[in-house]
């Protein structure tokens, strides 16, 4: 006799967290989407002598190739040599030609971040004096164009692959085992594998091109493809590739073995393996977008990667769920309804996913945003505003269908009382019907019974078609008859079945829950390529201009990265009154926590770069920890002057960061 052993659940759980600490024990931080914070030379500036080389640096590490950084001159010839290098830090660099005249030079940039996203731009220089360009002042079209188009409809659909595999299978096994055997569940959960599996495969073709030329010439390319299977992207796309093939003899065994087993203790064992090993396979798929998207990079990725992937697993509960809900209403056959105790089962799933949804919502919102005002101020902020009204609009739709789902409940009586009626009325429609020895002997003796018994048989007959007795040797006859009357009783049962008011309104209710989630699945496809609203207002800080006020001091605030240890943190530059004249300065050095320390050196230099004056040195005294000041700087006149600071934190590390303000 063989013996089914179990595995015990605490054991599994802990091999799941052992796995996924594996995967997320290499992290390190990062802000997610790369961008740039600062140049040398600066954006808009005119240098009096030909630079030797062009640096840039950017918010994180990115990733480059020989012709991510290019410099050109007037006429759009490069005037860089060899390829960028990495200085120190995110600060990265490239040589150039000896001997460059004077006129308007064009820098730009094509680079991929360490959230595996395109990051691409460009600004100009000049030497001597501006001049005319023949160049494009807009960056490259990396991540644009139609390969670009092409690689979002292959995320919205590997994400809407996902999310109908793993909620089509999870509605099967928590909430209606009789769905194994449906076909339509069937061909939901194996085109949601497909479609995952085309997407990723599609991705990982597109990736190439996606992140270097653009070119749909070089999506084919198996040199890019070479290249891409060499970094993180493309590593999660081959991991998610032979996780499919372990999704696909999880889909055979529901849909086969599972399906064909009675109830007993050796399906609930079967159930119980199907449910670890289903949850295993769905969160290593959530793993492969959690490890090489915004959640692998920025603030806390240790505890953003597990996050995102319970919220990914939550959405494909909730949305896939509801697929699988609405199909089974509307496609089920006659036969085998879904019972209101599996729609209410589905309802705590569903409120259990929401509840994991905003838990986990509100955490990757503050860890994406950082302030309230990126709500309004970023793309990235707008965009998430709009997933919140869509998902309040689908809590507000799903409370209507939980009402008529206490509606189906409520006639779950009125059902049995109505298929008993129907076997019953099927029954004496049998009776009635006379067989042919009867018809034969009531015609041999001429009773006048015969005239009921004829009516008595098409009544029957108008009920449930029968075979006559003179078609009773006819096989083929017969045969035809069969099927008329397997129709009519399909169609009796479906119209008891939709004439149920509250499966009516269920199966409403639903159809607009799926409509909004559609575009739910939409919005948060786009926030997954957007740039985090953390991200996108650190470099406006950075690089953007600022105006003092007209009465009172003028604030600035300049993030900085030297590369080393401590390296990271904000430098707080107040200028009193910020007019023309007598000025007192005041600098505070912070960690990105906020706590101020102290650093070897800072130095502060002015330039009003329009009127060539500058740069004036300033020397600030060092007061306490994290603060030095300087008073009586002197600033000839009003403008638009460049700030720069200096900051040294090791005998090597070192790195300047500007921001134009203007004064007076």
């Amino acid at each position: 006799m063989t013996r089914t052993i179990t595995p015990r659940p605490r054991t599994l759980v802990l091999l799941l967290l052992a796995a996924l600490g594996a995967l997320l024990a290499g992290a390190a931080p990062a802000s997610a989407h790369a961008a740039l914070t600062g140049s040398d030379p600066a954006q808009g500036v005119v240098v009096q002598q030909p630079p030797a080389r062009v640096s840039l640096t950017f918010s994180e590490k990115v990733a480059m190739n020989g012709d991510s950084l290019r410099v050109l001159d007037p006429k759009g010839k490069p005037v860089q040599t060899g390829a960028p290098d990495n200085v120190r830090g995110t600060t990265y660099s490239v040589r150039l030609k000896g001997g460059l005249g004077k006129g308007t030079y064009t820098v730009t940039y094509e680079v991929v971040s360490a959230d595996s996203h395109p990051v691409a731009g460009a600004y100009t220089f000049s030497i001597g004096a501006p001049s005319r360009t023949v160049v494009s002042g807009s960056g490259p079209t990396v991540g644009g164009g139609v390969v670009g188009g092409l690689y979002q409809v292959g995320r919205y659909v590997s994400y809407a692959g996902y999310i109908v595999l793993v909620g089509g299978a999870a509605f099967v096994l928590l909430c209606w085992r009789r769905g194994a055997g449906v076909r339509a569940l069937q061909r939901l959960v194996v085109g949601g594998w497909l479609a995952l599996t085309a997407a990723t495969l599609w991705l990982l073709l597109l990736r190439g091109s996606y992140t270097t030329t653009g070119k749909v010439a070089d999506v084919f390319d198996l040199g890019l493809l070479g290249q891409v299977l060499e970094t993180k992207p493309g590593a999660a796309l081959v991991s998610r590739l032979l996780l499919l093939a372990a999704a696909a003899l999880f889909i055979a065994v529901l849909f086969g073995t599972y399906q064909r087993r009675e109830e007993g203790a050796e399906k609930r064992d079967l159930t119980f393996g199907l449910g670890i090993g289903g949850l295993v396979v769905a969160a290593g798929l959530a793993t492969s977008w959690a490890m090489s998207e915004h959640a692998s990079v920025g603030l806390q990725p240790g505890i953003a990667m597990p996050v995102d992937v319970v919220h990914l697993l939550a959405v494909a509960a909730w949305l896939g769920g509801l697929t699988a809900l609405l199909v089974a209403l509307y496609r089920a056959p006659a036969g085998t309804p879904v019972e209101a105790a599996a729609v209410r089962r589905f309802s705590r799933l569903a409120f259990g996913s929401v509840v994991a949804l905003v838990a986990t919502g509100v955490y990757q919102s503050w860890r994406q945003l950082g302030s309230w005002s990126a709500f309004t101020d970023t793309r990235y902020g707008q965009l998430l505003l709009a997933k919140i009204a869509l998902v309040a609009v689908m809590v507000g739709l799903a409370s209507v269908s939980r009402r008529w789902t206490g509606r189906l409940s409520d006639q779950g009586a009125e059902e049995e009382r109505a298929a008993a009626e129907v076997g019953t009325e099927k029954e004496s429609v049998t009776a009635a019907k006379p067989t042919a020895g009867q018809d034969t002997a009531a015609r041999g003796t001429g009773t006048a019974d015969t005239a009921g018994q004829e009516r008595a048989t098409a009544d029957a007959g108008a009920s449930e078609p029968g075979p006559a007795p003179e078609d009773s040797g006819d096989p083929r006859r017969a045969a035809q008859l069969a099927r008329q009357r397997a129709a009519v009783d399909t169609a009796r049962q479906k119209r008891l079945r939709d004439g149920d008011a509250g499966r009516f309104g269920l199966r409403r209710s639903v159809l607009a829950e799926a409509a909004v989630a559609v575009v739910l699945l939409a919005v948060t496809t786009a926030l997954t390529q957007t740039e985090p609203g953390r991200t996108e207002q650190e470099a406006k800080a950075a690089t953007g201009a600022v105006t003092a006020p007209r009465n009172g001091s003028l604030s600035l605030s300049l993030p900085f990265d030297t590369g080393g240890a401590d390296g990271k943190g904000v430098v707080a530059l107040d200028i009193g009154p910020a007019h023309a004249g007598a000025n007192s300065l005041h600098l505070f050095v912070r960690k990105p926590g906020g706590q101020l320390f102290d650093v070897p050196e800072v130095k502060i230099a002015l330039t009003l770069e329009a009127k060539k004056i500058g740069p004036l040195s300033v020397a600030p005294e060092h007061i306490t920890t994290g603060h030095w000041s300087a008073d009586g700087v002197q600033i000839p006149m009003a403008g638009d002057w460049k700030v720069e600071v200096t900051v040294r934190t090791s005998d090597i590390d070192e790195v300047t960061v500007s921001k134009n303000a203007q004064i007076g």
